[in-house]
């Protein structure tokens, strides 16, 4: 089922950043606090934060508590993982999301246990099917620097070159499709895993137009 989409303006995008780092920030305090008092005041102030982003986010407060909430002390950045993968024709490997019916560079969530590099392999299998062998990093983006829509992760996206063992595609039990696209003919992006800048920035590396490894050096 596609997932209703909803337009928000940059004061909201904003207030939900806002939100989520109180959020983080409550669940830091939980972890060290030395007293009831403490403990009791983060634990309200989380509340809070997790009732703000369901009210600019539309989505239930159960939902985004059990989303976001990890209670293992200092939060830090969740990291996505995509694989980049090009065929001899100069077309990149893009797989159809089964939860929006968009498109996306294969991967998702980094697994505790894997390197990045081999969640970009598994991933690729899982969603698409091809086996692959990781090359190299292209790309680590801040998500909050890109068009991506707002949500209640902070997230890293760890974008990296594989190259392909065979030509065989077929679709994981969260993806529907799984193709090869020029530039110029890209399907619709799941903005949420990818946005096209990001892309254009994949074709940019395969034409040698960039050799350095792309960060954000600013918002």
């Amino acid at each position: 089922m596609a997932e209703a989409k909803k337009d928000y303006n940059n004061n909201t995008i904003q207030l939900i950043n806002l939100a989520k780092r109180v959020q983080a920030l409550a669940e830091i305090g939980q972890h060290y606090a030395h007293t009831d008092y403490d403990l009791d005041r983060y634990t309200e102030l989380e509340k809070i934060s997790i009732v703000m982003m369901s009210l600019m986010t539309d989505k239930e407060v159960e939902q985004i508590a059990l989303g976001i909430e990890e209670k293992k002390g200092y939060r830090t950045p969740k990291a996505d993982v995509r694989a980049v993968v090009f065929n001899d024709d100069d077309e990149i490997l893009m797989v159809r999301e089964e939860i929006d019916g968009n498109w996306s560079l294969p991967g998702g969530w980094a697994d505790i246990g894997f390197t990045p590099a081999e969640i970009a392999v598994k991933e690729t299998e899982e969603e698409a099917g091809m086996k692959v062998e990781a090359k190299r990093l292209l790309a680590v983006f801040d998500k909050k620097c890109h068009d991506h829509p707002p949500d209640v992760h902070y997230a890293y996206k760890i974008f990296i070159e594989c190259k392909a063992l065979n030509d065989k595609l077929e679709t994981g039990y969260e993806t529907s499709d799984a193709g090869f696209f020029s530039l110029k003919n890209l399907p619709e992006l799941s903005k949420p895993r990818n946005t096209l800048k990001q892309v254009e920035l994949m074709f940019a590396f395969r034409k040698k137009e960039i050799s350095w490894p792309y960060i954000d050096l600013n918002e």
